[in-house]
């Protein structure tokens, strides 16, 4: 089985994933993680074709699946897609292949993509136009009035990871009273704190770890996996070490921003970043998270802890 799960939503897609594990009744020691940015989709098919030790079927994840996109990586690795084409064909019955990726759409035009969506499964989970119908699916048989499903919604805001934490804190607190009150919200609820991977990546600059080690809390709490978090504090990283070098270079902001093809805000901010900084340390950084990626991929390195120790050691 080959799925392709993509969309801006992750929690959605991350349930995903846990339902297609639990339907297969695979464990965490029979998942394994790959990252299209970083490993060749040669040996990620590789992996697929063998059997997994431990049990009759195995799951691969493949983060950051560009390849189904639009997006054109400059610098990438050279993905031979057509081996993917080719194993889609004849795919190993007991490797659940799932690549994920965050962008909106897809490209429909790729020959990858149709080959996907005529020999494998294609889902799209992008945010949702009202949070109101995910409430009342998370409450199953209990219920909240119009007027409450709004208070809730203000209150503990609009991350799907969250709401869901939270009407499974409502449901254990109300029991067999099905009927729940905003007095309820209020006593049971923790109060949304907006935090982004943004704001880790500038209290780890700052070197403010009590503030890093509370966003990154926040951002699990948020549903957010800590291996994600970790490769996309390294994308980061790379980014502020690649405009450092362009800058040491002559190049201007807007030539950076062509250059890198991201924002230009991004690019801004990663120079001001950059200033905290030696490029060596930067190549530290990143080979430092590029070691727990891969700790955590073989098992050496509890995951929820791995991002703790990177921060405690900055």
């Amino acid at each position: 089985m080959v799925y392709l799960l993509y969309g801006t939503e992750e929690f959605l897609i991350s349930r995903e994933i846990k339902n297609i594990a639990k339907s297969n009744n695979i464990d965490d020691i029979d998942v394994s993680y790959y990252n299209l940015e970083n490993d060749l989709l040669d040996n990620i098919l590789d992996d697929a074709s063998m059997n997994s030790l431990f049990s009759t079927k195995k799951i691969i994840l493949i983060a950051n699946a560009y390849i189904f996109t639009g997006t054109i990586k400059k610098k990438g690795l050279n993905h031979n897609t057509d081996l993917l084409i080719k194993y889609l064909f004849n795919p190993n019955p007991d490797t659940i292949l799932i690549f994920t990726n965050n962008d909106e759409t897809i490209d429909d035009r790729k020959k990858i993509v149709k080959s996907i969506k005529n020999n494998g499964t294609v889902k799209e989970f992008n945010k949702l136009k009202s949070n109101d119908s995910f409430i009342k699916q998370e409450l199953d048989d209990y219920e909240m009035s119009i007027s409450t499903i709004k208070v809730f919604s203000d209150y503990v805001g609009a991350n799907l990871a969250i709401i869901a934490s939270e009407i499974e804190k409502l449901k254990l607190y109300k029991g067999n009273d099905k009927n729940i009150t905003t007095d309820d919200i209020y006593n049971v609820c923790s109060e949304f704190v907006d935090v982004d991977l943004n704001e880790l990546t500038n209290s780890i600059v700052n070197k403010n770890i009590k503030q890093a080690l509370k966003i990154y809390e926040e951002l699990v709490k948020q549903g957010e996996e800590p291996i994600q978090i970790i490769i996309r504090l390294a994308n980061q990283f790379r980014i502020i070490y690649q405009v450092k070098e362009l800058s040491k270079k002559g190049y201007s902001s807007k030539d950076i921003t062509n250059i890198l093809g991201i924002h230009p805000y991004r690019v801004q901010k990663a120079l001001e970043n950059s200033y905290q900084f030696s490029s060596q340390k930067l190549l530290d950084y990143l080979k430092k998270l590029a070691k727990i990626d891969e700790d955590i991929k073989i098992g050496v390195t509890d995951k929820n802890m791995a991002l703790e120790l990177f921060i405690l050691e900055v």
